[in-house]
This record gives C-alpha cells, sequence and structure tokens, in this order.
C-alpha cells in the first residue's frame, strides 16, 4: 500500500493525502480526485513540464483509475499520478488548464471510458463513428464483431468445408447465448 506523503525528493511537494508509492523505479503519486488539479500545478511547477499522456484504467465493479505520465526534461525524471473516479459517476477535473496537451487524451478518455473531465473546453468524440453507442474499452463492453459477421477462413479443424467434424461452437467470453440470434430459430 503506498505510503502517505506531503513533500518529495523530486523538488515539489505532492500535497496533504497524497500517497507514493515506487515500482521498478518508477514513482507514482496517488490523489483523490479533489487533489488531482493541485497534484499537477504542483508537479508542473517542480520542473515535470512535459505532459506526456493520460488514459484510464478499468477497475470493475468499483472505479476508474486515471492516469497521466509526466517528464521532467532538466532531471530525466518520469512520474505517473494517478486518482481513482467513482464508476457510478465518472467525473474529474480537466487537466488542460495545466497541461494544454492533456486536451486530445481527456476527450479520448471520455469517449472510450466515459469519463467525464469538467471544464474541459471541447469534450465531443474524437475517434468513433457518429452515432456510436457505448465505452468500448470499458471491460463490462461486448466485443461482438465475430457474433455479428462471420469470421473469414476456418476457425476450427474441420470447418474449411472437408474433413472431419467442426467442435461445437461457443460464443467469444462476454456475449450473451442469445446474440445475434434470429428470434424463433
Amino acid at each position: 500500500m503506498p505510503e502517505p506523503a506531503s513533500g518529495s525528493a523530486h523538488g515539489f511537494a505532492y500535497g496533504e493525502g497524497a500517497r507514493v508509492s515506487e515500482s521498478f523505479g518508477q514513482t507514482t503519486v496517488d490523489v483523490d480526485p479533489g487533489g488531482w488539479i493541485g497534484l499537477l500545478e504542483s508537479a508542473r511547477a517542480g520542473g515535470y513540464e512535459f505532459f506526456d499522456w493520460l488514459t484510464a484504467v478499468d477497475e470493475p465493479p468499483e472505479a476508474f483509475a486515471v492516469v497521466a505520465h509526466l517528464f521532467a526534461p532538466g532531471s530525466h525524471a518520469h512520474l505517473l499520478l494517478r486518482t481513482r473516479v467513482p464508476r457510478a459517476d465518472p467525473r474529474l477535473p480537466s487537466a488542460v488548464g495545466v497541461f494544454r496537451g492533456a486536451d486530445w487524451h481527456e476527450r479520448e478518455t471520455f469517449e472510450m471510458f466515459g469519463v467525464v473531465f469538467e471544464g474541459h473546453p471541447n469534450l465531443v468524440p474524437l475517434l468513433l463513428p457518429e452515432g456510436f453507442e457505448g465505452f468500448p474499452l470499458r471491460k463490462d463492453f461486448v466485443l461482438a464483431a465475430r457474433v455479428a459477421k462471420a469470421w473469414p477462413g476456418a476457425k476450427e479443424p474441420g470447418e474449411s468445408g472437408g474433413g472431419s467434424p467442426s467442435r461445437r461452437k461457443t460464443l467469444p467470453p462476454g456475449v450473451p447465448a442469445d446474440w445475434g440470434r434470429e428470434r424463433g430459430t
């Protein structure tokens, strides 16, 4: 479990309630959502001026972890910042006011996971086609491509049209048993 810390060997104060851990030489700082912007501001003021990326990690059933990676060009140090937002209402203040480069990453995380970044200047879909429903990087999102459209070519021994009999056909993990089947058949 990460240890609480208010200071740092990295030249800035992490803030009250921050939990610092080291793993494989990588420093990670965890904060509650209320301390997210303050932590980003402190890190930037402490020399972590390069915003590398931001994403989310689905941690069902309770939460999403939002993770940002920063780099300090002067010291060549890396820093991971994390916070957890509840799955029921995933909201977090936008980091765009601190790091302009967070704009695209927050839009992608919003579109793929459903995390709302409050105060974002243009939180609109970025990658998916218009009208797409759902959040494809959530673990509960059903990837039903093989159910909706047959896979080209043989998948199992015997499915190439000759030879041995095929095995019992199974659905991909997470696909409901009645998915893609016509009613009454």
